[in-house]
């Protein structure tokens, strides 16, 4: 049997909100890793009644996601009959292939199995790609609705970099607009990447409004910050400001550049890297030679 009408009502508007969590997000990665894990949301209320039915709506709506994936950067669907059907879509962020979109939304299911067990709602937000799912009937939020933002460490001065931050906020916000169906954008404005990406059931004058709401979150939230990222239930951001230009690499779909703090990060890291390796190997050299010499002069070092 399902739970009971009357239970139903006060279950959806105990779940909210969705317990949110920051997941172990490392900066030292290339542009290419775009499965990392970047925060869950996982609802505290667990399938009770019938939960082998809602469990294998779950099972069967995450195999059509997944499917799908393979042909498209956006898709939603449903899995059983009232009252155990199980709602759910995912997107893939606009610059990627539909074959990197596959690999992102394919490594869900497990992850959020995992991360969220028999929750009757979740979402697993990947570097490229989010999942999300939630039973027929859960409380709905308003898409702008604050999920999660990291802010960088690292702090910039002036009124400059204010400036040409919120001039490349201006950009991506008519960008998404005028982006098409993909509701994306990427792009820099003097020293400031920015990219806005809306999910696809969006109008492009909602998914405006959308980014434009999570660049305020972050103008409020991050400040000075030469970084930031913030996810919305229906949109999400990041930007990244380098007094020395942007970096550009080639972009992930073969379609011109874009820019990559973390490919920039992990470059800077292997190279101190080197640099401590050449060292090690030059002490190493050294110590031989040491040891050679006191060995013909009869001294032996400390």
């Amino acid at each position: 049997m399902g739970l009971p009408r009357k239970s139903l009502h006060f279950l959806y508007v105990s779940l909210f909100p969705i317990t949110i969590l920051g997941g172990f997000f490392t900066s030292f990665t290339t542009a290419a890793d775009n499965t990392n894990l970047v925060f869950k949301g996982c609802a505290d209320q667990k399938f009770q009644d019938a939960s082998e039915v809602y469990l294998q709506n779950l099972k069967s709506l995450m195999s059509t996601l997944v499917s799908q994936s393979s042909e498209k950067p956006f898709s939603a669907a449903s899995s059983g009959a009232d009252p155990y059907a199980i709602t759910g879509l995912y997107q893939c962020r606009g610059d990627l292939t539909i074959t990197q979109c596959y690999t992102c939304v394919s490594r869900i299911p497990e992850m959020s199995d995992k991360l969220c067990g028999k929750a009757v709602a979740a979402r697993v937000q990947l570097t490229g790609c989010y999942l999300r799912y939630e039973i027929v009937g859960f409380k709905q939020v308003p898409g702008t609705e604050f999920l999660y933002k990291a802010c960088g460490s690292s702090k910039a001065s002036g009124t400059e970099f204010e400036s040409r931050r919120d001039a490349a906020f201006n950009t991506a916000e008519n960008g998404v607009k005028s982006g098409g169906n993909s509701l994306f954008y990427a792009g820099q404005y003097q020293s400031v990447y920015v990219l806005g990406q809306c999910e696809g059931d969006l109008g492009t004058s909602d998914c405006g409004d959308c980014v434009k709401s999570a660049f305020e979150t972050a103008k409020n939230g991050c400040g000075d910050s030469v970084s930031g990222q913030v996810y919305l239930h229906k949109c999400y951001i990041s930007y990244s400001y380098h007094s020395n230009g942007v970096p550009t690499i080639s972009s992930p779909s073969g379609t011109g550049t874009r820019q990559s703090t973390q490919r920039t990060v992990a470059i800077a890291v292997g190279g101190v890297a080197a640099v401590g390796f050449i060292i090690v190997c030059l002490m190493f050299l050294k110590s031989v030679f040491k040891k050679r010499r006191s060995k013909h002069s009869g001294y032996v070092p400390l």
